[in-house]
């Protein structure tokens, strides 16, 4: 079966072919024609992954999916959201992206502990944070969404080379490595976008 996947990301292409496997001929929304920037603009993970598998539908009319991810950081509100791939900029800037949020946690890391010297009530400065993966799949014109969530902390640095993103510095709950030192296969297993494509998958075999 032939899937556009509405992405230029090759980490989520390779990751979406591994994770479907045999039977699914995965293509960029470029390879099916479409060059032009795709619009993003909800305000939430379900609203944007429509958005854009609607745009590739109206386009092309091929069966198509999309998924919208991104960071939920406790300290951080929650942030950075829906904002996740923009952080730092419109220009996608993983590195940027970084580094802004270990600036800002530690911003708020000391904030908080100012506060607690002055004997002011402030939430506890945790470094538990989550990724979330909403994925909208148009099938014969229908929609369908499928969810995944991984639960985890943020580290204090940088650590491994592997996966795209963030993963350098996101560690998954019940793990001491991050994204970035476990190895793609295996995160794909515990991913929140693994868990999503999987029971795509599983919908899509049935």
């Amino acid at each position: 079966m032939k899937l556009v996947f509405a992405t230029a990301n090759p980490g989520k292409v390779r990751e979406a072919a591994e994770i479907l496997g045999k039977g699914f001929d995965i293509i960029t929304a470029a390879e099916a024609g479409i060059t032009e920037e795709i619009p993003e603009t909800g305000n939430t993970f379900r609203a944007n992954s429509l958005q854009k598998a609607e745009y590739i539908y109206k386009k092309t009319g091929l069966n198509c999916f999309a998924d919208d991810s991104g960071l939920e950081v406790d300290i951080l509100g929650g942030g950075p959201g829906v904002q996740t791939a923009r952080y730092s900029g419109e220009d996608h800037n993983a590195d940027r992206n970084m580094a802004k949020l270990l600036r800002e946690m530690a911003r708020r890391e000391a904030e908080a502990s100012i506060m607690r010297e002055m004997g002011l009530s402030t939430p506890h400065a945790t470094r538990k944070a989550r990724f979330r993966t909403s994925a909208a799949l148009i099938l014969n014109g229908e929609i369908h969404f499928f969810d995944g969530v991984m639960e985890g902390s943020i580290a204090r640095e940088r650590r491994g080379d592997g996966g795209f993103g963030y993963d350098p510095v996101f560690i998954p709950e019940g793990m001491d490595q991050t994204n970035g030192e476990l190895g793609e296969a295996f995160k794909n297993t515990i991913s929140h976008r693994g868990k999503a494509l999987r029971a795509m998958a599983e919908y899509l075999k049935g």
